[in-house]
């Protein structure tokens, strides 16, 4: 798989096609598994590191799923374009700074990506767009029935899937979505919605998942532990919250546009205008002004702009895809001037009016 060509598509999950996908961006389900016989990554050496990846490699190449599946060694990237596929989202800031032996596994629609020598010797991960837990629950089930097949598990008959770290013991499974709240960021309610999800032990993470930053607000909330539920029974805890933060979201969002509807259109409006007509820009403030004008647009605010466009511009105005849509490197400077003059093409290309 050629990256460059991956600067000139999105993926799925980015469409805003699924269930709720207003509030609801995507849906993941991640699983963490070990081969037997072979030591943790962080105890591996570099041989075993290397046989570790040419044994996956070989092995799901053979399977079904394994079949319609591109692999890049992420090992032999540069430093760019191991960011381009995090900020992707089919590869963790973990597998990109890693060392030794590694590889990644993806399909076409971007919903399936095995990291190899990840924190574990196989990260399986499937993301869909909007909330379509039950879904990607199936096809992830699908893919590791198949692996498991064919490549041995480290697996203990009390603890479950024996895992690098110890919070993954068990199941090994992590579910999460991710949710664009700003309405909830707006009216400060956004605190108390946290400290209600960890009094249920669901995590809250940024954008790119475990150690990153809210940006833009966008948020992911996942389970913490797996040990001593099934995978199902966790499939449902993070399903069974996810309506009532949409439920919140939608609730604060008719508040704003019931009771200061003059501020929210104005907020919308500075946003677009300033992405409209910037001369320089940094990806921190990109992401936010994409995210009100993301709300913008949902509430009827500014016509003519298709959140699947909004959804994009999140992805490719981030630092690596900037570089590899230009084809050559950028300082922080010169991003921040290729960004604004990206933004500036794309919302001249179409007529989009605020209402």
């Amino acid at each position: 798989m050629k990256l460059d060509t991956l600067t000139q598509s999105i993926g799925e999950w980015l469409r805003g096609t699924g269930p709720e996908s207003d509030i609801v961006m995507s849906s993941r389900v991640r699983l963490a598994r070990n081969l037997a016989h072979y030591p943790f990554v962080s105890r591996a050496t570099e041989q075993d590191r290397a046989d570790i990846e040419r044994f996956l490699r070989e092995r799901i190449a053979a399977v079904p799923v394994g079949r319609g599946l591109e692999s890049i060694d992420v090992g032999g990237l540069e430093e760019i374009d191991r960011q381009f596929l995090v900020e992707r989202q089919l590869i963790s800031r973990e597998h990109a700074d890693a060392q030794g032996a590694r590889s990644v596994a993806i399909d076409p629609l971007e919903q399936v990506s095995l990291m190899i020598n990840e924190e574990d010797h196989l990260r399986i991960q499937c993301i869909h767009s909007g909330l379509d837990l039950r879904g990607v629950w199936e096809q992830i089930r699908v893919v590791d029935e198949q692996i498991e097949r064919v490549v041995p598990y480290a697996f203990h008959p009390r603890f479950g899937y024996l895992t690098a770290c110890p919070t993954n013991v068990g199941t090994g499974i992590r579910v999460s979505v991710m949710l664009h709240l700003p309405a909830l960021v707006i009216t400060r309610q956004i605190d108390k919605v946290f400290r209600s999800l960890h009094k249920i032990s669901l995590a809250v993470r940024g954008l790119y998942g475990e150690g990153s930053q809210a940006m833009g607000d966008f948020y992911q909330i996942s389970n913490q532990t797996t040990l001593g539920k099934s995978e199902e029974e966790l499939v449902e805890q993070v399903g069974d919250v996810v309506p009532v933060l949409i439920d919140y979201e939608r609730r604060a969002r008719e508040f704003l546009v019931r009771e200061t509807e003059q501020n929210v259109h104005d907020q919308v409006s500075r946003a677009y205008g300033i992405l409209r007509t910037a001369q320089t820009i940094s990806a921190e403030e990109t992401m936010q002004l994409l995210s009100r004008v993301r709300m913008g647009v949902l509430l009827g605010l500014i016509g003519d702009v298709k959140i699947a466009d909004i959804n994009s511009l999140l992805i490719r105005t981030q630092p690596a895809h900037l570089q590899k849509i230009r084809g050559v490197e950028l300082d922080t400077k010169d991003r921040n001037i290729e960004r604004a003059r990206y933004l500036r093409q794309h919302f001249e290309a179409g007529d989009h009016n605020v209402n």
